[in-house]
């Protein structure tokens, strides 16, 4: 027998705080019941997602142009350049806020009026699968629940977390080199409060059960809203508990499970994903028992490791890693990514990539213009995550544009081709690269990785044939495009990886019912000859589904030329 919404508080609070607990969250739920939308479900559990799902990740004023809110004009950018070739649109956090691009959010019910305001959001939600992040573990030091804490309102009094002066904390685990609490004068009397990313980024306090209600009626209010998928931001460190690491607690995943019954219940359309970037072990503990979790979980230790690939020149490493995988699964999936508004962290290459290679990758990096976050341990500061555009940290720019662009590609591909559902930042569809101008002007390292591009500008760049833009742009699309027309892509469609040597990222998606694809990227700049695994060394030709060419097969093998991509199959198998 499954697990109750009352199991779950009763878990989280004990028994006589849980019952109370559930009593109230009854009632907001029966608010909203009437007030949300019907969305369709696979039944049986299964994850609403197919092949054609690709996620696209965006500041809401990551495009601009004059007299235009910056959302409207992500949204008809999105319309003219992207439809059918994305499902959905992730948009950073929206609310008005603080610091950190958005992750110190000051009023969580309302649009940074700066971008927009609810209509534009929903407008998107109209035309995209809406993704939006809830960041539940802290929020602004400058919004109105921390203001009343500071005042001694009785009301907030328990909506932030306090610490004792001589308080043992070294066993927290730390994701910055910066203090864990900051001082304030909390109603005239100065006080340690908790802050796990900074001091304007104040923790909340789950202990409360009044603060897991709140979040409750945000969330249900943003999927009233348009949102569909909801991304609990940083959830790992969301459960404080002294004389433990305070990441992974038993309480936060406690607190998942019970988002996944509420929506389960309410809007079992909607999807979960939790970001938590920390070794892959960890990582995937939020797909739960059984598929009680997440729907999707970050896979936070691709990145680094396609880094790692093309930089060396040897996909050996993450061959072996990708072998590991579990066999893809019809209720969850990964939510594959190589870039993002943060750097591409290091942690999660630990136990795969040696301290070498993870140095080579560091100091690749630096030459290439990136910069590094450390972290702080028992042993002093490592790196944590390097800061840097994915298309630099891929391809040097002593390159041509249009081997840089093939290079990157290639590294995208292998993105695209995997089990999962992927997400794209945009910055890496629109080949941006480091942001230096964007670093000078906030003093923060992550600036390097979000500019803000002038729509008129960026259109002249995609137009351009001989632009590095058009390249990766025009090339990226040809790979959506071919992913979507493919069942093989399925999020639940097996995937075999096939040893072919260290120059070669290698695959088989599909089954004889969807039909196979044969997934080969090159990491090296060398042309190189493969023999063909079966079926497909039986063909006399083969088809490119990327650029719809016939492939020949000569001796059961087929030649590669450096950086190129070749997604397989044996002839009629491509969807009209």
């Amino acid at each position: 027998m499954g697990y109750s919404i009352q199991d779950r508080l009763k878990s989280i609070y004990g028994s006589a705080l849980g019952t109370l607990t559930t009593g109230k969250l009854k009632a907001l739920m029966g608010k909203w019941r009437d007030k949300l939308p019907d969305i369709p479900v696979l039944g049986d559990g299964r994850l609403p997602a197919d092949e054609r799902d690709i996620i696209v990740i965006a500041y809401g004023d990551s495009i601009q142009t004059a007299g235009e809110v910056p959302l409207e004009t992500l949204r008809n950018f999105m319309i003219e350049r992207l439809s059918g070739f994305i499902s959905g649109i992730h948009i950073l956090p929206f609310s008005p806020y603080s610091s950190d691009d958005g992750f110190s959010v000051i009023d969580y019910r309302k649009v940074n009026p700066d971008w927009g305001d609810w209509g534009h959001i929903s407008a998107i939600g109209e035309k995209f699968r809406l993704m939006a992040d809830l960041v539940l573990n802290h929020c602004s030091a400058k919004g109105i629940w921390f203001k009343k804490f500071l005042e001694g309102n009785t009301n907030y009094k328990n909506f932030f977390i306090t610490v004792n002066p001589d308080a043992n904390l070294a066993e927290v685990f730390r994701p910055r080199a910066l203090p864990l609490v900051h001082e304030f004068s909390v109603a005239g009397e100065k006080k340690l409060v908790w802050t796990t990313f900074s001091k304007d980024q104040v923790d909340l306090n789950f202990a409360n059960p009044a603060v897991l209600l709140e979040f409750m009626d945000i969330l249900l209010d943003y999927i009233a809203r348009g949102v569909r998928i909801i991304r609990l931001d940083a959830i790992g460190f969301l459960w404080k508990e002294i004389g433990t690491s305070c990441i992974h607690h038993r309480k936060t995943h406690e607190i998942v499970k019970l988002f996944r019954l509420v929506l389960n219940e309410l809007v079992p359309g909607v999807m979960l994903i939790t970001e938590t970037n920390v070794p892959y072990k960890e990582n995937i503990t939020y797909f739960g028992e059984g598929c009680d979790e997440s729907h999707m979980v970050y896979q936070f230790t691709l990145p680094p490791l396609i880094a790692d690939a093309y930089i060396r020149g040897d996909a050996s490493i993450l061959s072996n890693w990708v072998a590991t995988l579990p066999e893809p699964n019809p209720n969850h999936t990964f939510f594959n990514f190589l870039a993002s508004h943060d750097g591409i962290g290091v942690l999660p290459a630990k136990g795969y990539l040696s301290e070498e290679e993870i140095q080579i990758m560091v100091d690749t990096a630096r030459e290439r213009g990136g910069l590094i976050g450390y972290k702080t341990t028992a042993n002093g500061e490592i790196p944590y995550e390097l800061n840097i555009s994915y298309r630099d940290a891929i391809a040097e720019g002593t390159f041509a544009d249009d081997v840089r662009a093939a290079k990157f590609l290639s590294s995208q591909a292998i993105m695209l081709a995997m089990a999962g559902v992927p997400g794209i930042y945009i910055h890496s569809i629109l080949g941006s690269g480091n942001w230096k101008e964007g670093v000078a002007l906030t003093g923060a390292k992550r600036s390097i990785n979000r500019e803000k591009l002038s729509l008129s500008q960026l259109e002249a760049e995609l137009d351009n044939p001989n632009d590095i833009r058009h390249l990766i742009f025009t090339g990226y699309c040809k790979l959506l495009r071919a992913r979507g027309r493919h069942k093989a892509f399925h999020p639940s469609a097996p995937q075999t990886v096939l040893n072919l040597g260290p120059l070669l990222f290698a695959i088989i998606r599909g089954t004889s019912l969807t039909g196979q694809v044969l997934c080969l990227q090159s990491v090296s700049d060398k042309r190189q000859k493969i023999t063909l695994p079966a079926p497909f060394d039986s063909a006399n030709t083969l088809r490119n589904l990327v650029s719809g060419k016939q492939v020949g097969v000569v001796d059961k093998g087929i030649e590669l030329e450096s950086y190129q991509v070749l997604w397989l199959e044996t002839l009629g198998e491509l969807k009209s």
